[in-house]
């Protein structure tokens, strides 16, 4: 499929998380950023809360978002 510029669903030419060199890596950051909540909740039921991890958790997270509001 080819993308349009009308602002339609497929359009592949604007926004960073469609068709932007960044789009992959933003994608890759808040995957990355998911992948750790669970792992940090699940270490957290089963082993006790960890104040450095959840505050790692929280500055990935944070580095997520500044890099996508910074891209779109």
């Amino acid at each position: 499929m080819t993308g349009s510029t009308d602002g339609s669903p497929h359009d592949f030419t604007h926004g960073a998380m469609r068709g932007s060199p960044h789009g992959g890596a933003i994608r890759t950051m808040g995957a990355l950023t998911a992948g750790t909540l669970v792992a940090v909740t699940a270490y957290t039921v089963a082993l006790g809360g960890d104040g450095r991890l959840w505050f790692g958790w929280v500055v990935l997270g944070l580095l997520t978002l500044a890099m996508a509001v910074t891209q779109s």
